[in-house]
């Protein structure tokens, strides 16, 4: 990577957020007995909290980037639901109106961040507005925390560099079910589409913030 690669103008650089959910972030939360490990091993929430508060610090868009929240009537007249859609609707995860599809607290967006619409499978940009308000606030560079890796992280991040977008994963700031999806994303997938892969620490020294500095 050169040195103009790792350089974020805030002007031009967007922390998205992908799926902040109580159901995938917080304790009692519907997929987080499966998320734990990987997100205790790596620190995940703390680092996400630090990606969290640089971005604001420096000036950075922050858009939130949300799975479609779950009713009982979803997908009853669909022809091809995914094996991730079919596990979704029967067990409700996202469920509309419920704590489990709040946002986790750390991460509820202030007035002038922006949520997007709702995405039905893996990809914030399919079927959404995420591209065209991108492209409305003249962002360039996009930086990817939350959940998780190697569906909507990766199918995301991937489409994004398709779009023309500079893509940066926040590694230690993603989380997944399993150290195997991690390795599929950030050694494998990853290096293929990804403009950088960063621990959050890396990320922070880049911009001029310590992050023993960073108070979340």
């Amino acid at each position: 990577m050169n040195d103009q690669a790792n350089t974020y103008p805030p002007n031009e650089t967007a922390l998205l957020i992908i799926d902040p959910y109580n159901d995938f972030l917080s304790e009692g939360g519907k997929l987080w007995p499966e998320v734990k490990e990987v997100a205790e091993g790596i620190n995940q929430l703390d680092h996400m909290r630090a990606m969290l508060a640089a971005a604001r610090d420096l000036g950075f868009h922050v858009f939130i980037v949300p799975h479609h929240q779950t009713t009982p009537d979803d997908y009853r007249t669909w022809d091809h639901l995914s094996p991730t859609q079919q596990r979704v609707v029967k067990g409700q995860t996202f469920a509309a109106g419920s704590w489990g599809a709040e946002w986790h607290p750390d991460f509820v967006p202030r007035e002038d961040e922006l949520v997007m619409r709702q995405h039905w499978a893996s990809s914030g940009f399919a079927n959404t507005d995420l591209d065209m308000l991108l492209k409305q606030h003249r962002i360039q560079k996009v930086i990817f925390i939350g959940m998780k890796a190697n569906t909507c992280v990766d199918t995301t991040a991937r489409f994004g560099q398709e779009l023309g977008y500079h893509v940066t994963l926040i590694r230690d700031a993603i989380g997944a079910f399993n150290w195997d999806e991690m390795k599929a994303t950030f050694d494998i997938n990853g290096p293929a589409y990804a403009h950088a892969i960063l621990t959050t620490d890396e990320f922070l020294t880049i911009v001029g913030k310590q992050p023993q500095a960073m108070a979340f």
